[in-house]
């Protein structure tokens, strides 16, 4: 048999990453930069107040307060977007708006809660709209405190210099990241694309979900989940409704599948019943006359529980990937979780392609078994704030219900037969 890292490694050794291409930055959300992004301009690219305000010099507030306001003289509106400013001197204030940038001779901002507004009456709550009331870009306000100099004003470069690194290589690119490459001018940028997974699930017994149940019938839930995993590992997914147990429909399925696909993930079948035909249908492709190099898939017994049985290699002329994943829920989601989410990461350009496992306590009634020379995988409740496990439900490969409920895979290793309460066990986290 196989070891799970064995299996792991040799998935990895077959995995490239995909060829980059240049994307608008929206298409380019999920996907990984190849290529480092400097700064080409300033962020800010000037001073602007942080406040709707005046801005004024510091010298003509010194001393304000409500008893003994600084009267100063309004000489017009300073919005966000504008292009020339006025001049502030002795005496005098602009409206300035957030955003707007800091107009000449000004040197700080008084927040319009400091101010009367213009109105020669108490504190203003805010502005009238410029639209409304143009008369409040003129005649005089009353500041009732000091400011110091650069007081609400945001520095040009204050964020960002320009000559700086704003992304580095390997970053994979979330909404905040497309934030920073569209304020920085960015359009496009190069990346790798989300790759394309294709998955299907293979068994005459499957139903659709929303379809009468027939009698030995039972609806496809692997499409689904492996489908849902493989979209919350970052890539596109592309589910097929369920194959029949026939080896040369099961065969035109995925070669039908393959102009599509940068990865394939079937799951059923691939267990010595007379009637797992995963087996058949892929020892057959690829080996017609016409067809001299198109790949292969290998079948192999892993040392772990749940998943023993596992296959793997390239079909098609492309050498497309190509992981066979058992049928039962809890096997085929545990699968996933160990192979295919690491290949998916590594066909983006990711570094870190497994999930992150943390050390924990076991939280249970009574010791945990597990058979010799295989790594179990158990489903469990992980408590980040008291650094404990607990099992959730048992370990039947079929237990979709407790897998729902289910947060984190306990890991159990080989050489370990028995798992007391109060042991510490390594525990991946899947959330």
């Amino acid at each position: 048999m196989w070891s799970v890292d064995e299996h792991l490694a040799d998935v990895l050794a077959a995995v490239r990453p995909l060829e980059p291409i240049e994307l608008q930055l929206l298409d380019a959300q999920g996907c990984v930069l190849v290529e480092d992004v400097t700064v080409p301009v300033a962020l800010p690219p000037f001073d602007n107040s942080s406040m709707d305000g005046y801005a004024v010099r510091t010298a003509d507030v010194q001393g304000a307060s409500e008893e003994f306001p600084a009267v100063l003289t309004v000489i017009g509106d300073v919005a966000a977007g504008s292009g020339e400013l006025p001049t502030v001197g002795p005496g005098q204030a602009a409206r300035i708006m957030t955003g707007a940038p800091l107009p000449p001779g000004a040197e700080a901002v008084v927040p319009v809660e400091w101010t009367d507004g213009g109105t020669g009456g108490g504190a203003a709550a805010g502005m009238a709209p410029a639209s409304a009331a143009p008369e409040g870009a003129g005649g005089e306000v009353r500041v009732h405190r000091p400011a110091g100099a650069r007081a609400h004003v945001r520095a040009r470069g204050s964020d960002v210099q320009a000559g700086d690194l704003a992304l580095a290589a390997g970053t994979l690119l979330g909404p905040s990241q497309i934030a920073l490459l569209a304020a920085i001018g960015r359009a496009t940028v190069r990346v790798r694309p989300r790759p394309r997974v294709v998955v299907l699930s293979t068994g005459s017994e499957l139903v659709q979900p929303g379809e009468a149940l027939t009698a030995g019938a039972i609806y496809d839930s692997n499409s689904f989940a492996l489908a849902a995993a493989a979209r919350d590992a970052g890539a596109i997914a592309y589910r097929v409704g369920a194959v029949a147990d026939d080896a040369e429909t099961l065969k035109a399925a995925i070669e039908d599948q393959l102009v599509r696909a940068d990865l394939l993930v079937t799951t059923g079948g691939v267990s010595v019943g007379a009637y797992d035909v995963v087996k058949e249908a892929l020892s057959s492709i690829g080996t017609g006359p016409d067809e001299p190099d198109a790949g292969r898939v290998d079948f192999r017994k892993l040392a772990m529980q749940p998943g023993k049985p596992q296959g793997f290699g390239t079909v098609g002329p492309d050498h497309t990937p190509l992981l066979a994943l058992p049928g039962n829920p809890v096997s085929s989601y545990v699968s996933f979780e160990l192979f295919v989410r690491p290949a998916i990461r590594a066909l983006m350009g990711l570094q870190d392609v497994s999930r992150p496992s943390v050390r924990a306590v076991l939280k249970a009634d009574e010791a945990l078994g597990s058979p010799a020379g295989r790594r179990q995988f158990l489903r469990g409740a992980y408590d980040a704030d008291s650094g404990t496990v607990s099992p959730v439900g048992g370990t039947g490969s079929h237990l979709i219900a407790a897998l729902a409920h289910a947060d984190a895979l306990m890991v159990v290793p080989e050489d370990t037969t028995s798992v007391e309460p109060g042991t510490e066990l390594d525990v991946i986290p899947l959330g």
